[in-house]
């Protein structure tokens, strides 16, 4: 499929889906516990998925909506032989339309930030900035060792 043909969706819960996107890019998701608590989180949170042609999962987006006015990519995952193909895009392009429609004016991500050198979490980031979303702040929400960058969208 070309870039033009993803389609993003809301779903139904993919926690198996979720499991194994994860083991595709260890190097973004490495941790079993954050991995276990990503899996647990697949099982309740708002949930957006691209399918390719056959139906199967190739990327989900977890998203939390904290407010009326505010909405979180809380998690983005995309099996690695599908990156740069355009699926975390129009995952992430479908849940700023249907955000935005609802009445959010706000979507925020928290990645990993540029003080700890990761040149997979620089792409990642690179990606959001392309997306629109500007880096907020930089904080030890994670703790010391793995600084968590704030980025935001305006959707006004």
């Amino acid at each position: 499929m070309t870039e033009a043909d993803w389609r993003a969706q809301r779903d139904e819960a993919v926690p198996k889906e979720v499991e194994r996107l994860l083991a595709t890019v260890p190097e973004w998701f490495g941790r079993p516990k954050s991995n276990a608590e990503y899996i647990d989180d697949a099982r309740r949170m708002e949930t957006w998925t691209v399918r390719d042609e056959r139906g199967r999962v190739v990327g989900v987006t977890l998203v939390t909506n904290h407010f009326p006015q505010t909405s979180e990519i809380h998690f983005t995952v995309v099996d690695r032989s599908f990156h740069g193909g355009g699926v975390g895009t129009a995952m992430i392009e479908a849940i700023i339309e249907d955000v935005r429609a609802r009445g959010a004016r706000l979507l925020e991500v928290k990645t990993l930030g540029p003080s700890k050198d990761d040149p997979n979490y620089a792409r990642t980031r690179h990606f959001y900035e392309k997306m629109g979303f500007l880096p907020l702040e930089e904080t030890d929400l994670w703790g010391a060792d793995t600084p968590c960058l704030i980025m935001v969208k305006p959707l006004v």
